[in-house]
């Protein structure tokens, strides 16, 4: 599941896109400001930017200026209703990988992310197996030797991302600022139980868990 960073000030448009891209399983952290969105950039990871060219307090032209001068390197797409051959080749040599002009239609919204997603090597749309698991990000699909496993969307999250950096420990801090929403008021306490749940779905019986627990730091996959 894609983490996303939405930036824009428009709230009708706003609660139409948060609205759809949930529905397309992407998680989205949204912001209506270009300050609070490059500050989301400097503390946060995403997978990929949704960035309205015309916000308070920044625009967002400047805010891919300053993400990339400072070596940021997650793809952004760029909103905005200026239609001129020149306006996009101002965004795009700002550092936006791809431009969409308002009105537009969720279908191409959602295209145009899955284009960039499929950019960086770290999210790259493919089957991850581990052991006799494997998880279909496409298809928000996971199977235990060939039989599907229901997740819940949290749960199924955290073992995407698990699986995207299988040997590395990550604390519950790191669990919660990567899966979960920037807002979200969860705890290690709350990692903890699903960590656990997900033992129950898809470890097997006698066997090692694929989610080792680092005592006293985190967790990991181990492979």
């Amino acid at each position: 599941m894609a983490k996303i960073l939405f930036a824009e000030d428009e709230k009708a448009l706003a609660d139409v896109v948060i609205d759809w891209l949930s529905s397309q399983q992407y998680m989205v952290d949204h912001v209506d400001n270009g300050k609070e969105a490059l500050e989301r950039l400097k503390f946060y990871e995403y997978d990929a930017v949704v960035l309205d060219w015309n916000m308070p307090g920044m625009e967002g032209i400047d805010i891919c200026k300053s993400y990339r001068s400072g070596g940021g390197t997650t793809p952004i797409l760029l909103l905005t209703g200026k239609r001129e051959i020149d306006d996009k080749e101002a965004g795009l040599d700002a550092g936006a990988d791809d431009y969409l002009t308002k009105p537009f239609h969720m279908k191409e919204l959602s295209a145009r992310i899955r284009a960039l997603l499929r950019r960086p090597a770290a999210v790259v749309s493919k089957q991850l197996k581990a052991r006799d698991i494997v998880l279909d990000p496409e298809q928000h699909r996971v199977t235990k030797n060939g039989v599907d496993v229901n997740l819940l969307p949290k749960e199924f999250a955290l073992l995407e991302f698990l699986l995207r950096h299988p040997a590395q420990v990550f604390t519950s801090e790191a669990l919660i600022e990567r899966v979960w929403p920037t807002d979200s008021d969860s705890s290690a306490g709350a990692i903890r139980t699903y960590v656990n749940r997900l033992r129950a779905k898809i470890d097997t019986k006698d066997e090692t868990s694929l989610i080792t627990t680092v005592h006293g730091i985190g967790y990991r996959l181990d492979v």
